[in-house]
């Protein structure tokens, strides 16, 4: 397994909420067993699916843009530099505001999988 990436080797893909992720670290590909650690974009305009995860805990890092997020019955603006954590089980959204995209580090542990995201 690999023990380090390339950020210019990694392939994008869509997400079942919307997103775009490039996976940075994942158990099914690299020598990480139990967190992924991913970029996400979620394009100037748009919304990602309110959905939740049962497992993993997540935590949004905020790197470029600005945005809305939806957790449980809160609703905030995020913008570059904050963190987010996500419990299991919380629904959650978010939205990239303004005329830049919003792109953020997503940290699972365990790590993501499309099995443990259910939309909403």
């Amino acid at each position: 397994m690999t023990e380090k990436t390339a950020y210019k080797d990694m392939v994008t893909f869509l997400t079942k909420d919307g997103s775009t992720i490039r996976e940075l670290m994942h158990p099914q590909h690299h020598a990480a067993q139990h967190h992924s650690l991913a970029e996400a974009i979620v394009p100037a305009g748009t919304t990602t699916l309110l959905h939740k995860h049962q497992k993993s805990e997540e935590f949004y890092h905020i790197l470029a843009g600005e945005g809305e997020m939806v957790l449980g019955g809160e609703k905030f603006k995020v913008t570059v530099g904050d963190t987010v954590c996500i419990s299991p089980n919380t629904p959650h959204q978010i939205t990239g505001l303004g005329d830049k995209d919003l792109r953020f580090i997503c940290s699972c542990s365990p790590a993501y999988s499309h099995e443990d995201t259910e939309l909403l």
